[in-house]
């Protein structure tokens, strides 16, 4: 792909409700920029969502129940939607961490196989 820039990753399919999860788990509320530019700061830039990716995540995690947001107001003054944890959510995440350790467990059997 010509438009992509070098050295930047695509978001695994099935990893964006993970890392998103586990970023909220971590600081606490935020708003979609703001777990957008944390991911981003975490992968040394490696990782860079776009918007369109972002925002139907936090709108399914929202409606499954594992994130509940809120409108407030930014520290530019700006209102935002902030978006937290709930209780469901943090089960959500134990769950998903095991199952993504249990698949890096797997892939690095498979990769490290004597030949």
């Amino acid at each position: 792909m010509a438009n992509r820039e070098p050295g930047k990753a695509d978001v695994v399919q099935g990893t964006l409700d993970l890392m998103v999860l586990q970023t909220l788990c971590t600081l606490g509320p935020l708003h979609g920029y703001a777990i957008a530019a944390r991911l981003e700061q975490v992968s040394a830039g490696a990782l860079r969502l776009n918007m369109g990716t972002l925002y139907p995540g936090l709108m399914r995690l929202e409606q499954r129940g594992y994130i509940r947001g809120e409108w407030r107001v930014t520290e530019n003054r700006r209102r935002a939607r902030f978006y937290a944890l709930t209780a469901a959510g943090k089960r959500q995440l134990a769950d998903r961490q095991a199952e993504w350790d249990r698949r890096v467990a797997i892939m690095h059997t498979l990769l490290n196989q004597p030949e």
